[in-house]
């Protein structure tokens, strides 16, 4: 009876369960940690939706078993911001399931059409649900590239040829966490029509289509391809567009039949999220996009500052083009480390928290994942203290002008 649990039994040790014990020890001894660690957004939820939130609660009526679908107006809220955003049509009763954030639907999704042995590809470094939501339904992951270059393709053709069985689903998730890397409509075209070719489904994880820094290319939905919708699903979440992390929102859209095996294993497990935060939801979404462009620009003067006073500390931070997250190779003097070591070395030595490249996947261990959830000051702070870690006297040229 002293045996692991099946399912326990599949899953590693939590990375960041070996952090956090480190970094509450630090505040208990009076460090001011500056926590670049876990992804979530310190702005408030703009006042509106708040607003609209205190106005619907006072509703009796609204205290009641909501639907784990969604209400009808949050599904034909998302429905209209797919036309409006990607000129992708959706019919909010069949292709539009509301989700308790997208990391609920996502698992759910993998339990509702993994059977055991199921292969699935899975880029490698990537949020961790992408690859457990599926080990954890019994399904095997086979990692992919997680850069959408030249190299993915030939590695998309080759896992498929090698797998037995033959993979039932692929994961994307562009723009990326925690690599930030991004992805045009031609990549998606290719993958599109690739997976069309050999009956594998992909599950898109877009969380982050509103948080991009170049106003010329919003990042696009797999969904815009043609066709794409037959073997398709798109999972979004409103936690970082609308500063709503701990409201637990998210949608899967897309593909009828896999929606529609989302629901079903959805009504047996939930009543989906409280009434009133779904009218708020949907009050978000149908209105202006102001808020989300005040977002987009707090995380693009964030990242110009993490990256242009880390760089004159010594550590060179590629610039992200999307996401609220930067995707940083460790120092050279400290790579042998590895990330977690590195990563509970920067607690105790500067105060800062990090996320370690390894809790993503196995290919992550030589780089540590910096969210832009800290103000400019904290950030500029951050960069002083590992400065003096790294033992640095100038920058590395590595440095992105500072926006007015």
């Amino acid at each position: 009876m002293s045996e692991e649990f099946h399912r326990i039994r599949r899953l590693p040790p939590y990375v960041f369960a070996h952090i956090d014990p480190i970094k509450a020890k630090a505040r208990a001894n009076g460090v001011d940690v500056i926590d670049l660690g876990m992804g979530n957004p310190d702005m408030p939820t703009p006042t509106h939706i708040v607003e609209k939130l205190q106005e619907t609660v006072r509703d009796p009526r609204t205290h009641r078993y909501s639907t784990s679908r969604g209400i009808p107006g949050l599904r034909k809220a998302q429905a209209s911001y797919y036309g409006r955003r990607f000129g992708v049509k959706l019919n909010p009763d069949t292709q539009v399931v509301a989700t308790l954030g997208s990391k609920e639907g996502f698992a759910n999704m993998a339990s509702a059409i993994t059977a055991p042995g199921d292969v699935v590809l899975v880029p490698n470094p990537t949020y961790p649900i992408h690859s457990f939501g599926f080990i954890m339904s019994g399904g095997v992951v086979r990692s992919m590239p997680a850069d959408p270059n030249e190299d993915f393709m030939r590695s998309l053709d080759r896992a498929v040829r090698h797998s037995i069985p033959k993979p039932i689903a692929l994961v994307l998730n562009y723009p990326a966490n925690p690599t930030a890397y991004t992805a045009d409509l031609d990549f998606y075209t290719e993958v599109v029509k690739y997976c069309k070719a050999n009956d594998i489904f992909i599950l898109s994880d877009l969380a982050y289509s509103e948080i991009y820094f170049d106003e010329d290319a919003p990042p696009p939905s797999v969904l815009q391809v043609p066709g794409a919708i037959d073997i398709t699903v798109e999972f979004t979440s409103m936690s970082k567009t609308y500063s709503m992390p701990g409201w637990r929102v998210g949608f899967a859209v897309g593909n009828e039949r896999l929606i529609a095996a989302l629901a079903r294993v959805k009504s047996y497990l939930d009543y989906g999220a409280f009434t009133p935060i779904q009218v708020a939801a949907t009050a978000a979404l149908n209105g202006s996009d102001d808020v989300i462009e005040e977002v987009r620009k707090i995380y693009k003067m964030r990242r110009d500052v993490l990256v242009e006073s880390f760089g004159r500390s010594g550590w060179d931070i590629p610039v992200p083009k999307a996401t609220m997250f930067a995707w940083a190779p460790i120092p050279a003097q400290f790579a042998h480390m590895g990330s977690l070591e590195f990563a509970k070395l920067l607690i105790q030595e500067t105060g800062v928290g990090v996320a370690p490249g390894v809790g993503f996947g196995e290919y992550g261990d030589q780089y540590i994942r910096l969210a832009f959830v800290e103000n400019e000051q904290r950030i500029r702070q951050a960069a002083r203290n590992i400065k003096k870690l790294l033992g640095s006297k100038t920058g590395s040229g590595n440095v992105v002008p500072l926006t007015a």
